[in-house]
């Protein structure tokens, strides 16, 4: 595994996505694309206007943004976020209604600006988020990742003893294997935010890391991408209040001179892994509307790139899906 000093550019066409050709595009689609966004209270403040603002910001770069919220769904599934519910979404026997119900959700369920014309057609960007409890991921990083047949972290909630880092690979590889079956859909892991609590913040670092840097490896197709929303909120302008956005020293996932740029070696503290933008240190850890904004001003063009490089694939396979269209 990498270590977390470790600053990734992507540029001049190396080290892209499989079978992706030429250099990186951070330019937003000519046409609207629909896009989905399944969170709860961190991901509804990071969308809405008078916080985060990414509604509006998605909504300029040409995304017809819906998203779910607690109460949503068949089942009421979309109570369940936590990255063992994630393979109830998509692996479980009730999948199928699961996503039958997202591919063709155009609602709001919480309050931001986007277009006022719905495009049509079904969802075709999947973006997906777990909340900060998800951080505290317990066990070793170095424990033998089970097989998804044994894994007891499937369905379960962040509160398992069985949330640890080895079941929580487990789980994604496994979504893997549900994801390559759709390739007319583009799939984005947005990490969970970080805990101010330091005692598992070791962990939540290796596992993002893991996910930035090693889930992928071998998957060959470009419909699959992931946005590192944890280390964005390892630093700050020196206040929880105030971003470092735009700024060469910190922690950032973003365009960068030409390239993408996945940068964790920004932060010089006594723990560079925790949250540097809890709302109240002593007990909530939703990020501020600082730490939303500076995740709001680098996202959007990291989208942009994962969409360009995912059309691009489709393109050259002249549109044929593995599965249809929803």
């Amino acid at each position: 595994m990498r270590n977390a000093g470790f600053v990734l550019i992507l540029g001049l066409g190396l080290m892209l996505a499989p079978g992706v050709q030429g250099a990186d595009n951070p330019a937003p689609p000519a046409s609207p694309v629909k896009l989905i966004f399944i969170h709860h209270s961190c991901g509804e403040n990071w969308l809405t206007d008078e916080n985060g603002a990414l509604g509006l910001a998605l909504m300029e770069n040409n995304y017809f943004v819906s998203d779910t919220n607690y109460d949503w769904g068949p089942d009421n599934v979309g109570y369940t976020t936590d990255i063992g519910h994630w393979w109830r979404w998509f692996r479980s026997p009730d999948s199928p209604t699961f996503l039958e119900a997202l591919f063709a959700e155009s609602g709001q369920n919480s309050w931001y600006t986007r277009m006022e014309d719905d495009p049509g057609g079904g969802n075709r960007i999947v973006m997906f988020k777990s909340c900060f409890p998800n951080s505290a991921l317990q066990g070793d990083p170095d424990d033998p990742v089970p097989a998804i047949e044994d894994n007891p972290l499937k369905g379960m909630d962040a509160w398992s003893e069985y949330h640890t880092v080895a079941n929580a690979k487990g789980i994604y590889i496994d979504l893997l294997e549900y994801f390559k079956t759709r390739q007319d859909k583009l799939f984005i892991s947005v990490t969970a935010p970080p805990l101010y609590d330091a005692a598992y913040s070791s962990n939540a670092r290796a596992f993002n890391q893991w996910l930035v840097n090693d889930w992928l490896v071998g998957y060959p197709y470009a419909n699959v991408a992931v946005y590192d929303f944890y280390n964005v909120m390892t630093t700050n302008g020196g206040t929880s209040d105030t971003n470092d956005l735009g700024r060469e020293t910190g922690n950032h996932h973003r365009w960068w001179n030409g390239g993408l740029q996945h940068k964790t070696d920004g932060d010089n503290d006594g723990n560079p892994n925790v949250s540097e933008y809890p709302t109240d240190p002593w007990g909530d850890d939703h990020p501020t509307r600082a730490g939303n904004l500076k995740a709001t001003g680098e996202f959007p063009q990291v989208l942009n790139v994962f969409y360009n490089r995912w059309k691009g694939t489709t393109e050259r396979s002249h549109g044929r899906p593995v599965a249809p269209p929803n």
